[in-house]
C-alpha cells in the first residue's frame, strides 16, 4: 500500500509560479511510475506530467512551463510549475503506478493523493 500527500497549492496570479510537492510512503518508492493530474470543476480529470525510470511525458498544454523531478532518496515528487495561467487552475493530484513504465492513463495508476488545490488569477 503507499499513501500519497500532495502540498504546495495555493494562489498565484497568473505569470507566477508554484511548487507542487508529493510525499509517498513505502520503501519501493523508485520502482513506481509517478504522474500528476488535474481537475477543474465540471471537468474530466486530465493528465499534466509523469516520470519514471524510463524518462518523463509532458502534457502538450504544459510542455515548456512545468517540470516534473523526484528524489527517491526523500520518497518525494515534484511539479515546478512556471508561467502559471489562469487556465491551470484546478485540483491537482498525485498519482502512483506499479510500473517503471510511463504512463497517461488515470485507470493506469494503482493509487492516488487527496490533491491540492492550485488557483490562478488573471
Amino acid at each position: 500500500q503507499v499513501q500519497l500527500v500532495e502540498s504546495g497549492g495555493g494562489l498565484v496570479q497568473a505569470g507566477g509560479s508554484l511548487r507542487l510537492s508529493c510525499a509517498a510512503s513505502g520503501r519501493t518508492f523508485s520502482s513506481y511510475a509517478m504522474g500528476w493530474f488535474r481537475q477543474a470543476p465540471g471537468k474530466e480529470r486530465e493528465f499534466v506530467v509523469a516520470i519514471s525510470r524510463s524518462g518523463t511525458y509532458y502534457a502538450d498544454s504544459v510542455k515548456g512551463r512545468f517540470t516534473i523531478s523526484r528524489d527517491n532518496a526523500k520518497n518525494t515528487v515534484y511539479l515546478q510549475m512556471n508561467s502559471l495561467k489562469p487556465a491551470d487552475t484546478a485540483v491537482y493530484l498525485c498519482a502512483a503506478a506499479r510500473t517503471l513504465w510511463i504512463k497517461t492513463g488515470e485507470y493506469e495508476y494503482d493509487y492516488w493523493g487527496q490533491g491540492t488545490q492550485v488557483t490562478v488569477s488573471s
